[in-house]
């Protein structure tokens, strides 16, 4: 996650209203303290998203269902957050910029007590919903008052700044996660948002509250912000649970599956007929708009799926902690705070397709290490693509969100930041399920062809036996030991499959970039910061 990728789809006024006079920038310290809550906030807010993923294995025994279960207290949380994404302008305008930043702030204190409080699955999945729900302003809107409290020619400081802490989060979650999930209790991974959301709460009340925005009453699209939910729920719900219900063998599935698709169908009718729309559609009409959320949502999609795949691999199958775990996935925040910087200020002089370019080829290259992985692999080869695939970040967020935004109208620019976000989002959790189901069916795919040859009468098969047996294990046991490792081999394979799956997806977006038209990069690059 970048600075680049997150934007704000807020900030824009109506056209036919005039502009507000626009407050001054903080100077000296109230500058300094300003950066430190909103800073605290989004930091709060990113680590949430990633500190969980090696704690799904804990939270799951905990809360005794299987860890292709747990996560979705991860996709509960994504989708949830993406619904709300394209609400924040009309909840801006009707609420203020500031009293929304800081009442979403301490819902999300709220719900993070909750989640920690909770007794179940169900009731997890439910406060994380909420959770994802409070979220979705908060992001976009601290990038907003960000850029409000410095001068405009240190506009891109405010956006380092602000990238940093965005992109810090990916390296502390894992490792924090990891911590807190084997010496204390998984609880404590929610019950840490506390003390930080209500310092960044206080604080930014008290040096924004007469920053805010022109409030106004708006018309909400009901209709539209109903079968918005409607076909993503339905459509969530059918992926996270198609492997329990096997799929459409079940009533219910096929259920959920028709009802997405009519309910989808009936949003993309009433959106584009729509006189205040909750999602702009007709921005898809724009072919860089189109080539850009296409390929950026994919991408994510398969990026973020196998960073929720990978720790959850080393865990059940490999043994590993969930610590140690999130030391394999800290380091790829590492070079994209390196790079982010660099890669803003190559947009000035190369095509944005080169750059995302140059991330497929390294997203394609990663998959393509991990799928030699196998049973044997150590911390330190698991860790190099991971420390690598931050330069994949890097230059994946950044151009890919200049070129979705290349060309718009910059009254448009802030509605197609949030529904460009909003499709991200959605695919990550889309994403997430899909990963787990296919790395669950392919692993019993596997294990049935391994039995084929690890059975009584073949050569390796008896020889393993004799050889357990010999060591004091009686029949049974011998059985069972070599059943585990046959399943710790399926779900290896399986993983790595998924690996591969991943590389060749990825080249092959390569081919979406290009079909996005060439433009200048200082009109791109300009566009871009209208997002923020």
């Amino acid at each position: 996650m970048s600075a680049a990728n997150i934007t704000d789809s807020a900030s824009a006024p109506k056209a036919d209203k005039p502009l507000a006079p626009a407050h001054k920038p903080l100077e000296g310290r109230a500058r300094l303290f300003g950066t430190i809550a909103l800073s605290s906030a989004v930091f709060m807010n990113v680590l949430d998203s990633s500190i969980a993923n090696v704690s799904i294995p804990t939270i799951a025994g905990d809360l005794g269902v299987s860890a292709t279960q747990g996560t979705w207290v991860i996709t509960s949380f994504a989708v949830a957050n993406a619904i709300t994404v394209p609400l924040t302008g009309w909840l801006t305008q009707r609420f203020g910029q500031v009293r929304l930043f800081v009442l979403s702030v301490l819902l999300f204190v709220l719900t993070s007590w909750l989640c920690g409080f909770a007794w179940s699955l169900e009731s997890l999945v439910i406060f994380r919903v909420m959770q994802g729900a409070v979220a979705g302003p908060m992001i976009p809107l601290s990038q907003s008052l960000m850029l409000g409290s410095y001068p405009k020619e240190k506009a891109g400081m405010a956006l380092a700044m602000w990238s940093m802490t965005v992109l810090v989060g990916p390296v502390a979650g894992p490792l924090l996660g990891g911590w807190i999930s084997d010496n204390y209790s998984w609880p404590w991974i929610f019950y840490i948002n506390i003390p930080v959301g209500l310092l960044a709460g206080w604080a930014s009340w008290q040096l924004y509250k007469h920053r805010d925005s022109e409030r106004s009453k708006l018309p909400i699209d009901t209709i539209g912000l109903g079968l918005l939910v409607l076909w993503v729920g339905a459509l969530q719900l059918m992926l996270d649970k198609g492997k329990e219900l096997d799929w459409f063998a079940s009533p219910a599935i096929i259920t959920m599956a028709v009802v997405a698709v009519i309910a989808l169908v009936f949003f993309v009718i009433w959106e584009l007929t729509a006189k205040h729309p909750v999602v702009d559609l007709r921005l898809f009409k724009n072919r860089n708009f189109s080539a850009g959320v296409i390929t950026t949502s994919i991408g994510y999609g398969l990026f973020f799926g196998t960073v929720v795949l990978l720790p959850l691999w080393m865990q059940n199958t490999l043994g590993y902690t969930a610590t140690y775990a999130g030391i394999a996935s800290a380091p790829v925040g590492i070079l994209a705070i390196i790079f982010s910087p660099l890669v803003g200020k190559m947009l000035a002089k190369h095509d944005p397709r080169q750059i995302a370019t140059v991330a497929f080829l390294i997203f394609a290259l990663i998959s393509y290490m991990r799928a030699n992985f196998n049973t044997e692999v150590d911390l330190v080869t698991i860790m190099t693509p991971t420390f690598i695939q931050g330069a994949a970040m890097a230059t994946f967020f950044i151009p890919l969100t200049t070129l979705t935004l290349a060309g718009l109208d910059p009254r448009r620019v802030p509605a197609a930041a949030g529904l460009s976000n909003f499709v991200r989002l959605l695919f990550g959790a889309f994403g997430t399920s899909i990963t787990t189901t296919m790395w669950d069916s392919r692993a019993s795919l596997h294990h049935a062809q391994l039995t084929e040859v690890a059975r009584p009468g073949e050569p390796a098969f008896d020889a393993a036996m004799v050889s357990l047996q010999q060591k004091g294990l009686n029949l049974e046991q011998s059985a069972a030991v070599i059943n585990n490792l046959i399943n710790q081999q399926a779900y290896t394979i399986s993983a790595t499959d998924i690996f591969y799956a991943s590389a060749i997806l990825f080249l092959i977006l390569l081919g979406l970039v290009w079909i996005a038209r060439p433009s200048s990069h200082k009109s791109d690059v300009d566009a871009a910061a209208g997002a923020h």
